[in-house]
Parts: structure tokens; sequence; C-alpha cells
């Protein structure tokens, strides 16, 4: 029903349904703020295909990344910047009032943030304006179970009539490119809007329609918008958007109207259903309550860690059906081998999603090959790409995990024990990229050419921290699986466990010969082919003592590692990737592409690391009450972080090493909410 023709009644109740309950993640009053704090501030809403919509709390996009609906009609594969953003204005007889903020070579224009009074963060995204004629909530939804985003405009008081304007500004353009005005868009009429598409790709179609507005053709380019974060990074930074028309309606009382965005396949009929905002807004926060109720969480705290958590839970389409993932982070990842079985303790089965922790642990299960599993699948083609050491080894870990947290024994035989199975006999023999167990039983990989550790960077072809030969972690992992390996086969095959039981005896008993360095007082970062020592201070090492059945290290050496780590790497968001007195170290993440990547491993933190640094202290203190007292304080400046820096209601991907330690990379990185969350549960009260 038109919002023109709705009953006092029915207004009422539109406004109780939109000032109903849903957990709140973030409140941000922002009157009296600088424009450049509010730059820096970012939301973000997703949906279960790994599609997003995200900008900053004045909807001002400063990454080339933000849009109002991004999503693929092939999901995970060839994402699309669809919706950029929208101009809205408010005009009355002798004046004028824009909401929008954009971003110019020479300047901000409009500077419709002076009208905002406040922007929240729930279910949605709401930003409270407040104009000489009017008082309006605008609210961005985006549903769950289409690429569908549904933005709401509640005018709560009128003082004079408006005629109110929404024009979209449309990209249709791969999400790692920028438009430009030679684009072939074409745009054809519908009812009560309009369907567009990039005459070059068949990527689908982009359908605009709403309620209680009338659309009018009337096609613009608006030229170089500017992406400030974009330009920090020595990134292309500028685009021009296409506008087909302008949405109109005369506001002379307070009411609702609501504009719409959908993406699908070009012409489907499910594109043309008028998108019920009421029913959106139900699915939303029913959702809500049931991941909350399942998770059982407590406190508010908990609550906006698993909501957080929830963002990253996606499902891809392959050759044989639908199969559940995990995106590694937004703006720009897709999912991720390691970042996955890394996250998925935290994401899912502390929040007691089980089945879907099967699902995700099924997906990279399937695509295994010669004792791998995908490091990631391209985002383009969807073709899994096999160029980790680790990402297998995490598998194993994040599959006796979803085990001994309860999942199905019988579906773990059959479908993720054999996968084991290979990664352990093609690692033990040999496989991709050099990756073998030498003579001593510790696994050797890679050359100086390639980076098949999480310190994955490259820039030119040139690894920057290739660590190839034998690498901490990696046997730490090793001897994990081995060891959990041991004592399955103990429980259910005896026949097999000896010779896993001799396995993990080699390693155990060379592990600490290899690695530990008595005159440096902590754990070796990696031993080289021809036996030269790499003997950075770095947190690698950790997952020696924080994996369940890390190698066997006598309690003076696990203290040795935890003090060094703790005086020379430790910062109050995570880990600083190398010791800031290494000549190599790079205190701050900034600068051009090549710079950051540079820095990436170099020095910068990862907030991720907190995991294995403050379970390493559980462990090593038994987990005492003492122990998670002080592991919940040292989780304080994260959970802050979580509230109100960065992308509010997640947790970013990097922070620089050197103080104040400003955040960067990824607004909201799955291993980093994955690992907190698991922190906070291990350090609830017993």
């Amino acid at each position: 029903m038109p919002a023109t023709t709705r009953t006092a009644g029915q207004g009422s109740r539109i406004s109780a349904l939109a000032s109903g309950s849903p957990e709140e993640i973030a409140r941000v009053g922002t009157r009296d703020r600088r424009i450049e704090q509010l730059l820096q501030q970012e939301w973000l809403l997703t949906n279960k295909w790994g599609s997003f919509s995200s900008s900053t709390i004045v909807g001002c996009h400063t990454r080339s990344y933000h849009g109002l609906l991004i999503g693929s009609p092939d999901p995970l594969v060839r994402r699309l910047m669809t919706l950029s953003n929208c101009v809205e204005q408010v005009r009355w007889n002798g004046g004028s009032a824009d909401l929008s903020t954009f971003e110019f070579p020479d300047r901000l224009a409009p500077v419709g943030y002076v009208h905002l009074e406040e922007f929240r963060r729930d279910i949605g995204a709401h930003f409270r304006f407040r104009t000489e004629p009017v008082d309006l909530c605008k609210s961005v939804y985006l549903a769950r179970d289409s690429d569908t985003v549904a933005i709401e405009y509640m005018f709560r008081e009128v003082r004079t009539p408006v005629d109110f304007l929404v024009r979209p500004l449309v990209g249709m353009r791969d999400l790692h490119l920028l438009q430009r005005s030679d684009a072939s868009l074409a745009c054809r009429m519908v009812a009560g809007g309009a369907a567009i598409r990039n005459g070059e790709a068949a990527d689908g179609e982009l359908w605009l329609g709403a309620e209680g507005l009338a659309f009018q053709s009337d096609p613009q380019w608006w030229f170089n918008f500017v992406y400030r974060v974009n330009a920090g990074r020595g990134q292309a930074h500028t685009e021009d958007l296409w506008a087909p028309g302008v949405f109109q309606a005369q506001i002379d009382r307070p009411r609702r109207v609501v504009f719409w965005a959908r993406l699908g396949g070009g012409g489907a009929p499910e594109l043309m259903t008028p998108v019920d905002v009421d029913a959106l807004h139900g699915d939303l926060l029913s959702h809500q309550e049931r991941l909350l109720e399942r998770a059982g969480a407590t406190g508010k705290t908990h609550r906006i860690l698993c909501l957080a958590a929830d963002q990253f839970v996606a499902r891809r389409r392959t050759h044989d059906g639908e199969r559940a993932t995990i995106v590694a982070g937004f703006p720009w990842f897709a999912d991720w081998g390691r970042a996955t079985c890394i996250a998925l303790p935290g994401l899912l089965l502390t929040t007691g999603r089980r089945e879907e922790a099967a699902g995700v642990l099924g997906t990279f299960a399937a695509a295994a090959d010669q004792g791998m599993i995908p490091n990631r699948f391209d985002d383009r083609t969807g073709e899994a790409q096999f160029n980790s050491v680790d990402a297998s080894l995490w598998f194993i870990h994040a599959a006796f995990a979803y085990l001994e947290a309860g999942g199905d024994a019988g579906w773990f035989a059959r479908h993720l024990l054999p996968v084991i199975r290979s990664i352990i006999d093609a690692y033990h023999a040999g496989t991709r990229h050099g990756i073998h167990a030498d003579a001593d039983g510790l696994i050797t990989a890679g050359d100086p050419h390639t980076q098949l550790t999480w310190m994955d960077a490259r820039y030119d072809g040139i690894a920057l921290t290739p660590r190839h030969g034998k690498a901490v972690e990696i046997n730490a992992l090793w001897h994990n699986a081995l060891r959990l390996m041991q004592k399955y086969c103990e429980r259910h095959v005896p026949a097999e466990a000896a010779g896993y039981a001799a396995l993990v005896m080699q390693v155990g008993a060379n592990f600490s010969k290899v690695f530990w360095n008595p005159q440096r007082g902590y754990l070796n970062d990696t031993v080289l082919p021809d036996g030269t020592v790499d003997a950075s201070l770095r947190p690698n090492q950790l997952f020696a003592l924080s994996l369940p059945f890390g190698p066997p290290l006598t309690r003076p050496q696990r203290w040795a590692i935890l003090n060094a780590v703790e005086q020379r790497l430790w910062t109050p968001y995570g880990l600083r990737t190398l010791s800031s007195g290494d000549p190599a170290y790079r205190g701050r993440y900034e600068g051009t592409l090549r710079q950051r990547d540079e820095a990436y491993h170099q020095g910068t933190v990862w907030p991720y690391l907190m995991g294995a640094f403050l379970e390493a202290h559980l462990r090593t203190q038994g987990h005492s009450a003492a122990a998670r007292s002080n592991a919940a304080e040292l989780m304080r400046p994260l959970l802050h972080h979580l509230v109100e820096d960065g992308c509010l209601g997640s947790i970013s991907e990097v922070f620089d090493g050197d103080p104040p330690h400003r955040s960067d990379g990824c607004g909201a990185q799955a291993w980093s909410v994955g690992e907190l969350l698991r922190l906070y549960r291990m350090t609830l009260p017993e």
C-alpha cells in the first residue's frame, strides 16, 4: 500500500516498528564533531551471500569499496559495486537542504553532514537529520536472502511542506575497479522505476524502485568523486557515477517513503517485486534474536561480538549447489582457507552454530587437492588456489575443534577424516611448493620466491617475507595435527595410532633442538634449507604455546618466550609482527601499496594474534582465575575499538606498530573478531 494512503493507525505501527529494540551496536552523536573525525568511522551491513553495504557515518564514501549495494549474481564470484550512493535533498519555498555529503578534488560538496545529529547502527544504519522545515531519520537495511538494499526515510516532524528528491548514483562495475563516464550503462523504464545493466558485461541487472516516490527519467553523469583512503594508498581514487533519474515526493505531514535497489539476473521476475520494508525489518530482527539466543549471549559486549561474528558467515554457489563459507574481511576479501580455519572456532563454535561450522569445513574439504585445501578462491573465476603451507594444518585444527565442540562424529568420520589423512600423508611424503617432512620429521617448504605462510606479502613478484624452510608455527601446527590424529585413532582406529605416535615423538624431540635459541631466550622464527637461522623476534612462536598439542617445551622455556614476546611485541591492540628493535622494523602501515606491503609483516600489529598470546598465557598458568581476569583486562582496548573506532561493531585487520596504534587495512576482519570472541568466552568467570 503506498505510504501516501496510510491511515493514522498504520503510520503509528510503522513508527513503533522503526523504533523497536534491535541490538544497538553503535550510537554516535555528530553535531559537535569535526568532519575529519566523522570520515574515519565506518558502518557495515552484510548478508548471507557475502554482499554488503558500507560507508562512513556521514554517508560520504572514502573508499572505492564503499557503496550502498555490493553484490553478485554468482556469489562470491565477480562482485559488483552497483548502487554507490544517493543525492538526497529537501526543497521548500525559499530554501533547500542537502542531506548528502560527497568529496570532490577541491572540496566536500554538498555538506549534508551539517544537518546530521546522530548516527546509530543495529540491524540497519540510521542517520537522524534536522533541517529548518523537517526532521527525518534515514535508515539503510540490507536483506539477508537477496542482494536488496532498502532505504527508509521517516519524516517525523514536518513544520513546512517540502519536496523530497532522491537521485541514485550507479556504478555497475567490478568491486576492485573504478568507473569512468565512457561505461556502457543502459537503462530501461520499468513499473515505478528503472532497470540498469552494463552493456559490456552479462553480470545481471540493477532494479531501482520506490514506495511513495515517483520516478522521473533524467540521465546524468556525475564526475570526479574522490576516495581519500585510496588516494592515501597511492591508488586510483577518482570515479564517475551515473544517475538515471530522480525519485521525488511532496512531504506535507509525518510519513514514510522508501527507495530500494535490487541486483539479480537480467530480466528475472523477482527483480520487479516491491520491497516490503516492514517484513524486511522483521526478518532482520528475528534473525538477530535467533543468533543471540543460540549463542547464549550474556551482556551487551558478548551480544555485540556475536553479531559481529555473523557478518562474516556467508554462502557461495558452486557446481554442486550452495556451500557455507566465511568471508575473510570486508570490504575487499572473499573467503580464504587460512583465515576461515583460524576464525571458525570463535565465529561459529563459540556461538553454537555447529551445523554451519560443518558446512564451512565441508566447503573447503570438497575443494581439497593433493593433500591441500585451498588458500583462497579466485575473486573472478572462483578457481581454487593452493599457495599456502599452513591453511591445511589450520583446517585439521578447526576440524577437530568442531568434533570437540560436539559436532557430528559420524559426519566428521565420513567427510573430514579422509581429507585430514590425505593432508598428513601428503605433507609427510611431499606435495606442492616443496612441502614435505625432512629427515628429522619437521616440515620444510618453499623457496626464496614463495610466500607460503601467513606472512605472505608480495610486491612486483618479490616475496617480502618468504620464510622458506622450516617455519616455527608450521611445525607447531604439524605436531598439533599429528597428536590430534594419534588421540583420535587411539579411540576409534587403534591399528593406526602407533604410526602417528611415532611421528609425534620424532617431531616433538626435534622441535626444541631446531627452534630453541638459548642465546636469545626464545624460539627461532625460521631455519632455512641450508641451516641458516632466522632468529628475528616474531609472534609466530606463540602458536607453539597456544595450540592444544603444541610441541614439548619446558616451563622455563615457555615463560622465557612469553616474556620476550610481551616485552617487545605486545601492544594494547595485538602483537607486532617484528620486534621494534629490529633494523627491518616498520612502525607505520601507511603510504603507497608497496610501502604498505613492506610494512605488512615487519612491525604492523595484527589483533588476531592476541588470541595466541593470551591463550598461551592461560595455558601456561593453568587457566587460573587470576590469569583469566588478567586476560580479560588486556582485551579491553580491542573491545573499546569494537564499538568506538574504525568500522563500528567490528575489529580492524591491522594497527600501526608505533603508538597511538592507528587502525588500518580491512575495517572488519574475520579472524580479528573470531579470536576476540573465542578469548572473551574463554575468560568468562566459571
